[in-house]
């Protein structure tokens, strides 16, 4: 979903596009427009929708429900400059980075800072 006075772009994947979505939700009820974009295929990444987010939005905030290195994040980055045009914006990955505990598939979204109340932060935080 995307709109033109989007501010932000979540990009996420399987059970994080669930969050993101519920994430735009709660910032548009605070005036916050945002775009979601559902990453379904990360080899290959569609590049195109990346660049094109991140050109009108400025802020992509990539959420990954797994480590932070070598995942969605990176082929975020790594499409970016694909096509040679500058580099502008920015990302902010939303992973795992730390080994994780036992609770809830809920309880540990949020643990991971994951959650659709986290990725409120990030975005309010980032804009």
């Amino acid at each position: 979903r995307a709109g033109d006075d989007d501010r932000a772009t979540i990009i996420g994947a399987g059970v994080t596009l669930f969050e993101a979505l519920a994430a735009a939700d709660l910032l548009a009820e605070d005036g916050i427009s945002v775009r979601v974009v559902d990453a379904y295929s990360i080899k290959p990444i569609d590049e195109e929708t990346i660049r094109q987010a991140s050109r009108e939005t400025g802020l992509l905030v990539v959420v990954e429900d797994h480590w932070i290195e070598g995942g969605l994040g990176d082929a975020v980055l790594a499409a970016l400059p694909s096509d040679g045009s500058p580099l502008t914006g920015k990302v902010v990955k939303l992973a795992v980075t730390e080994m994780p505990g036992s609770g809830t598939p809920e309880e540990m979204r949020e643990w991971a800072g994951i959650s659709a109340s986290r990725i409120v932060e990030a975005v309010e935080k980032n804009l």
